[in-house]
């Protein structure tokens, strides 16, 4: 910072990469701290619909789920999403990637329903976009998965009965 000042690009980048690494270490709520930071700056000199700052503003949200807030990153992302499908369109990958972490935290966040049908959108748009064998294509058939179950789950769970430890009926 001392050579290049705090709004060189290669600074905002050194940033990003520390703010993640914070986060991976096992402190979701400094990162998210430091990525909201970042996005102030960022907005600044980049302006908001600048690449940088947008997948600042997708960290940012990622990682106040990961401490705790996913309600937060749900209204993030869903605001995120307006701007990436605004600036970018609807098909780039950046767009769809964000779709995915919308859905996954509409999961995260208690809505496992919201989540499988967001999944099972996603997988659509990415089989038109992508080629067949893209990673991306395989993580959300996983995930699709997981909140098709997770959902089925939540469904069983308010007709189960309680049985006490001799296998009567409780209620």
């Amino acid at each position: 910072m001392r050579v290049l000042g705090p709004d060189h690009p290669g600074t905002l980048t050194t940033r990003h990469n520390v703010a993640r690494w914070r986060g991976e270490s096992g402190d979701a709520a400094g990162a998210a701290e430091a990525f909201a930071e970042l996005l102030h700056d960022r907005m600044r000199i980049l302006g908001p619909d600048h690449p940088d700052t947008l997948h600042t503003r997708g960290n940012l949200a990622r990682w106040r789920g990961r401490a705790g807030d996913a309600a937060g990153a749900v209204f993030a992302l869903s605001q995120l999403l307006e701007d990436r499908t605004r600036v970018m369109g609807t098909d780039h990958p950046d767009t769809l990637f964000t779709r995915g972490d919308l859905a996954q935290w509409r999961g995260e966040s208690g809505d496992a329903g919201g989540a499988a049908e967001a999944f099972a959108e996603l997988l659509q748009d990415q089989l038109r976009v992508l080629s067949p064998d893209h990673p991306d294509i395989l993580k959300t058939r996983h995930l699709l998965v997981r909140w098709k179950r997770n959902a089925e789950e939540e469904r069983r769970r308010p007709n189960e009965h309680r049985a006490d430890d001799d296998g009567r009926q409780l209620d």
